[in-house]
């Protein structure tokens, strides 16, 4: 085999690689004998099939095979012997060949880059603790209370109100005809929770026990049966029930209830809940700061293929939302050279810093076991209750998601060894403080965005879109926390 270098400027490689052609009809005939001991042709027994019947009845698909099977070995040859890394599938194109002659092709690739990190014991880090308020965790048991309120017959008769739940018959027509799911019998209906389309509950409310109600109502565009969705329709509605609500006591009952020995449990558990969520929020902030400094500390050219492979991920999920009507009100003002300009810069920073991590990472053997990848599958189960088995089984047919599952694990298990490099600075500080906090760092990522700087915008860019684990500054970090601990209980 004669192989020669044709391209090697940056990180483009490319050789033009012959195979002789004894070597391709060596392997031919090998094959084909190998075929005679276990084909069956008529008057020939098995091994004694003639090699010139052989050729003619095989030679076409036999060559094809042999073929396929020299490119893949000689180009993985190419590539071991001078310990190369393709950062992509090497595109390989044949330029010349025919039978009994030798084969000619290209190989051309781009390699990954040698990476050299900083030292990390250069970063100044500040890593955010919060203080969880006494009156914060009595507000996530108030919510709790109301999740598992109670119901019970009206003491005095009066009109039905917001929070009550009625006990309704109901029938309802399109245009004079019953469709199917359009009726019920005994059904309670909590007034207010949205359980119906948007304004049957109004309706019912102010009415009595008996009443007999016509109910008004016009199916949101979108929903889900075809026959149904943007029509007009009645209901004839009988209320035969009226109960009010309360949330449930906040005692030992509620607590036993919830799974806990009493009522100090139950406290003890909300509040390591809400300072769970509450570190995770501070990590993330910390994690998008050593993100950001390191984009900074590092300006290794990287393989345009490997940045147009994301970028074209990044684009479809920009053309799908500008489908959905998704798309965020500074991106929906601009044009789509700009959009691009900005997420191919987006995506060159996450390559750049995919290839610094997962060198770290490889340098000082960091890797996730299954024990963590578990922990990582079981969360993403219970991101769809009544689903869970349906995720296992998703995940262990597709190991391409699976490697997905785990690459914002080894992420985090990179950065947190980084972080134990650097100078970190420890600061307590309040919910009300973090939440302001972010405000502030959301704020620079704004004025980063609106200064038309590419590697300044990609840099705020990439970190309020993908390299957080959350997205906290769309809600108070102090509702964001409480939330989390009121679902967990």
């Amino acid at each position: 085999m004669q192989v020669t270098e044709t391209n090697a400027d940056n990180l483009k490689r490319e050789f033009t690689v012959v195979v002789p052609a004894a070597d391709i009809d060596a392997k031919i005939d090998s094959r084909l004998v190998e075929l005679s001991t276990q084909v069956k042709l008529p008057g020939f027994r098995p091994g004694k099939v003639p090699m010139k019947l052989m050729k003619q009845r095989y030679g076409k698909s036999v060559m094809g095979e042999v073929l396929e099977a020299l490119v893949n070995e000689s180009s993985q040859e190419v590539i071991s012997e001078r310990s190369l890394r393709p950062a992509m599938q090497p595109k390989i194109e044949v330029t010349s060949f025919d039978e009994g002659k030798d084969l000619e092709y290209t190989i051309a690739f781009e390699i990954i880059p040698d990476v050299e990190p900083m030292d990390f014991a250069k970063l100044k880090l500040e890593k955010l603790s919060v203080d969880v308020p006494a009156d914060e965790v009595d507000d996530s048991l108030a919510r709790i209370a109301e999740n598992h309120k109670t119901s019970k017959p009206l003491k005095k008769k009066r009109k039905a109100k917001e929070g009550d739940i009625v006990t309704i018959d109901f029938k309802g027509t399109v245009g004079g005809e019953a469709l199917p799911g359009m009726a019920g019998d005994d059904f309670k209906l909590e007034l207010g929770s949205g359980q119906f389309i948007p304004g049957f509950e109004e309706q019912v409310v102010g009415a009595n026990i008996d009443d007999d109600l016509t109910v008004n109502v016009t199916f949101p565009e979108g929903y889900g049966n075809e026959k149904l969705s943007g029509q007009d329709a009645i209901f004839e509605v009988k209320v035969k029930d009226i109960e009010e609500t309360a949330p449930a006591e906040i005692d030992d009952a509620l607590a036993e209830k919830l799974g806990e020995e009493n009522l100090e449990k139950l406290k003890e558990r909300v509040a390591e809940q809400v300072k769970v969520e509450y570190d995770r929020i501070a990590h993330s902030h910390l994690k998008r700061d050593v993100l950001d400094q390191l984009a900074e500390n590092h300006d290794f050219d990287v393989p345009e293929s490997m940045v147009e492979s994301e970028f074209d991920g990044i684009w479809k999920q920009i053309e799908a939302d500008k489908e959905q009507g998704k798309l965020d009100e500074e991106d929906a003002s601009k044009s789509d050279d700009e959009l691009k300009e900005e997420y191919r810069a987006i995506a060159v920073r996450r390559v750049r810093l995919g290839l610094l991590l997962s060198e770290v990472g490889t340098k000082n053997e960091i890797d996730v076991t299954q024990e963590e990848l578990n922990a990582a599958l079981l969360q993403e189960a219970r991101n769809y209750p009544g689903q869970e088995q349906a995720v296992f089984e998703f995940y262990q047919k597709n190991p391409q998601a699976l490697s997905n599952l785990r690459a914002p694990v080894f992420e985090d298990k990179v950065v947190d060894f980084i972080v134990d490099l650097a100078e970190v600075t420890e600061k307590s500080i309040s919910p009300e403080d973090l939440r302001k906090e972010i405000e502030a760092e959301n704020s620079v990522v704004a004025e980063k965005k609106s200064a038309k700087k590419p590697a300044k915008k990609a840099v705020a860019k990439t970190a309020e879109k993908k390299e957080t684990a959350k997205k906290p500054a769309k809600k108070p970090a102090k509702k964001a926390a409480a939330k989390k601990a009121e679902a967990d209980a």
